[in-house]
């Protein structure tokens, strides 16, 4: 009996990395093989010097085609084994190895826009604009809530490929909507965040919409798309002081962050919105205008997580956990 294996991988489009995948039959209960492709034609190889190397390294069951058939995620490696430049997973392995004993977990939230014909779903046919947002959050009936039929049916696979999705709801702007990941380790936060994104683009596309994690989809006073993150380690999870050391040393390696946290971020952090300028850093506990926010509950009770307001909705998952983990786990090594 034959398998459908999609092999996904992360291509070198800059500066955003984009999506790609392809096909592959095996045999039924054969381990997915390394493969080929053309890197000429994802910003990833020269013409003369073409070829890539996919390395399977995350397998789940295919919701979309179902049955046997499986996605298959991959490191994208040089034809002698090495980490293509363009492979972020490789150092995030390395961070989350180097302080395993700290034992970090992640939530990532993920928000992204639906669009149509050029326009967010729930924007007017034509141009223009519909009603302040506000309402939207959270909302329910045809006015105010736009593309639920995707969201359900983009939720159902996530669950039915095995990833640790842990929520949705509707956004801030009509047509804006958020899954969450986690709590899970690093790399596989982020392994399951990539196959969660094409499972939502490979859906969106069935029903004629594009899936877009543009961070400021529409300009002026509507709000950006984000993927905050939550963070915390085994003494984080246990003392309110593991928790300020994390919040401070993220204070000490801003730009740092900032850098790798999605193009466009100036865009999208202004200080308006919910959001604290890209130029400044804060954390503060309940306050979803600082860069950090710790949770009202966290304060509390004395023990917890942070959640970490900065990085973009199209930010690469295996950069901001590996970014956190170095910062935080470092500095925390240190008290």
């Amino acid at each position: 009996m034959a398998v459908k294996a999609e092999y996904l991988w992360v291509d070198g489009t800059q500066p955003t990395a984009k999506l790609r995948s392809k096909t592959k039959i095996l045999a039924d209960g054969a381990e997915p093989p390394i493969w080929g492709f053309d890197g000429s034609s994802t910003n990833q190889a020269p013409g003369d010097k073409s070829d890539c190397v996919l390395r399977p390294v995350f397998t789940c069951p295919d919701p979309i085609r179902g049955g046997n058939n499986i996605i298959v995620l991959c490191e994208v490696e040089l034809i002698d084994g090495t980490p293509h430049p363009t492979n972020t997973r490789a150092a995030c392995v390395a961070s989350a190895e180097k302080y395993a004993g700290q034992e970090p977990i992640f939530g990532i939230e993920q928000e992204y826009t639906f669009f149509k014909d050029g326009r967010p779903l729930g924007f007017p046919v034509g141009g223009g604009y519909p009603a302040p947002q506000g309402g939207y959050y959270c909302g329910v009936g045809a006015d105010e809530v736009f593309g639920r039929e995707i969201v359900e049916e983009h939720m159902d696979a996530c669950l039915a490929a095995g990833l640790n999705l842990s929520g949705i709801n509707a956004e801030v702007m009509p047509g804006q909507w958020e899954f969450q990941i986690g709590p899970v380790a690093a790399p596989q936060v982020a392994d399951e965040l990539w196959v969660a994104r094409w499972l939502l683009y490979r859906i969106a596309e069935d029903h004629g919409v594009s899936a877009t994690l543009d961070p400021k989809p529409v300009k002026g006073d509507w709000n950006g798309a984000g993927a905050h993150t939550n963070f915390s380690t085994k003494a984080m999870r246990e003392s309110y002081d593991a928790i300020i050391t994390a919040a401070e040393s993220l204070g000490k390696r801003r730009q740092e962050h900032v850098d790798g946290y999605g193009a466009g971020i100036d865009q999208r952090l202004t200080g308006l919105h919910e959001t604290a300028p890209w130029t400044e850093y804060s954390y503060g506990v309940s306050d979803r205008g600082a860069s950090v926010r710790i949770p009202w509950q966290v304060e509390k009770d004395g023990k917890g997580y942070i959640e970490d307001r900065r990085p973009n909705a199209n930010v690469d998952p295996y950069v901001v956990t590996r970014l956190l983990i170095d910062t935080c786990c470092e500095a925390l090594a240190q008290a």
